[in-house]
């Protein structure tokens, strides 16, 4: 095979030797500052923004679902927007990087501090504490887990979300050496950042392991990552939308704002009806969806069945399981120059990549579903002389089933996430995200904004039917 499409590791390694000599390391150090600075304004933003609606009722029911439905538009859907509101400059990466940082970070710790309340302000009622010594000592505190397991997930997004956007529009970072690399076709470096991009997310996946491991000190009852339909529901909680509506459109209509790049909620709602009703949005949705299927059907059942293999042999996770975790650290938008070399820019590109998105999810709670199984089902299985077949059939897929679904809910999601970056990075001949990017060249924002709601809307609509599913598939564990 040609070394133009798989360098061989020696030529990687001379990549190494003579790249490793400053330029690679200045493009790592640049990454790694706009990631440190993300993350810091993030997480501190997450932090009060999730003490304040988890520690109010008021906010609750008035902001929160406002949060909770912005938030369910990816980051990567939010760039079109980003690049007209800040340019390609600095202050674009940054404002990624917040907008991936500070959803995670604020909805665990609005969890943690809404869980935490009602038997703390008991205790603190007793104790005569004032309302800020009950944050700082008791309510903060008890809200550390579920705080730290956001900070966990935003790490994971956030460098993801740089690598994107460095991809996207920079000239400098380990993001902008990729694409150097990808277009002079020297894949011996893009391996090269492949490598250091995964060996970056290996180090702060175990540091913040070590973090965790000195921080918590006592048993902890696990807290919802989501939350799973209480979200306030009232009237009331149209009101923040509705207000915002009423500034925009206002600022719109008296000229505080450029048209051209805020348009007005009236002209978005036009261009959405005008696409459903000429048929453009629902196409693009079909052609979307089409490919998250595609990808989800081969990436999510390749892990399927690797997780299978790797939870019931001992010796298949030992010569498979510490490259696959090597693996599953590498950022997934780092692929895509790889991708782009070995399978062009066609349907087969697209498909690869958003199967590699459904692929990871669905092996890791496979193989921990199925390594959590209580022992006496393998001395049943015995006792029974059951073969294989019939093992899995009654004793292990019943018993990992809510594992597997789980991880078949974040498997859809992330291959609509995966869709969305096909898209993006690999010119197409259609679907939503594509249309995004046309639309933000002919600086329609009306369609790009449009086009947003949309991959919310879908984004939403696939994380409930996923819930569903899991809940249906599993009721029988509580029946």
């Amino acid at each position: 095979m040609s070394e133009q499409i798989l360098p061989a590791p020696a030529l990687v390694w001379q990549s190494a030797l003579e790249f490793g000599s400053g330029e690679l390391w200045g493009h790592l150090w640049i990454s790694l500052q706009r990631l440190t600075w993300g993350l810091l304004a993030g997480i501190v933003s997450g932090l009060l923004l999730g003490t304040w609606l988890g520690g109010s009722r008021r906010a609750q029911t008035l902001v929160l679902p406002t949060f909770v439905a912005l938030a369910q538009i990816p980051t990567l859907a939010w760039i079109p927007l980003f690049m007209l509101f800040f340019g390609i400059g600095e202050l674009l990466k940054l404002v990624v990087l917040v907008k991936a940082v500070v959803v995670p970070v604020t909805l665990h710790t609005l969890v943690g501090v809404r869980d935490a309340q009602p038997k703390l302000r008991e205790a603190a009622a007793v104790l005569r504490l004032p309302p800020h010594l009950l944050f700082l000592r008791l309510l903060l505190p008890a809200a550390l887990p579920a705080f730290l397991a956001g900070v966990r997930l935003a790490l994971a997004t956030g460098w993801t979300s740089l690598l994107a956007v460095e991809l996207l529009a920079s000239s400098e970072g380990i993001g902008y050496l990729m694409v150097w690399g990808r277009q002079l076709f020297m894949l011996d470096l893009v391996f090269l950042c492949i490598l250091l991009i995964g060996l970056v997310g290996a180090l702060m996946d175990r540091g913040f392991t070590r973090l965790e491991r000195g921080l918590l000190h006592w048993p902890q009852p696990a807290t919802g990552e989501q939350l799973r339909g209480q979200v306030p529901r009232g009237w009331q909680s149209l009101l923040l939308p509705a207000g915002l509506l009423l500034l925009w459109q206002a600022a719109n209509s008296l000229g505080w704002v450029d048209a051209n790049i805020l348009t007005s909620p009236l002209e978005v709602l036009r261009s959405l009806y005008a696409g459903l009703l000429d048929g453009s949005l629902p196409e693009a949705l079909r052609l979307s969806l089409q490919r998250t299927l595609a990808g989800l059907l081969l990436g999510g059942g390749a892990g399927f069945v690797l997780g299978l293999l790797l939870g019931l042999s001992a010796n298949a996770e030992r010569l498979l399981g510490p490259s696959l975790s090597a693996l599953r650290q590498v950022a997934l938008f780092a692929w895509v120059p790889l991708l782009t070399a070995w399978f062009g820019l066609g349907e087969g590109a697209k498909l690869v990549f958003v199967a590699l998105a459904a692929f990871f999810p669905l092996l890791i709670a496979t193989q921990r579903g199925i390594a959590s199984l209580a022992p006496q089902l393998g001395e049943a299985a015995q006792a029974l002389r059951l073969d294989l077949p019939h093992r899995l059939r009654l004793l292990v897929l019943p018993g990992a089933a809510p594992a597997i679904f789980a991880g078949l809910r974040l498997a859809l999601i992330y291959a609509w996430l995966g869709t969305i970056g096909a898209e993006y990075f690999m010119p197409s001949d259609g679907g939503i995200a594509s249309l995004m990017i046309g639309a933000q060249q002919l600086f329609r924002m009306d369609q790009v904004m449009a086009a947003m709601v949309l991959i919310g809307l879908v984004g939403a609509l696939l994380g409930h039917l996923g819930q569903r599913l899991e809940s249906r598939a599993t009721r029988w564990r509580s029946a």
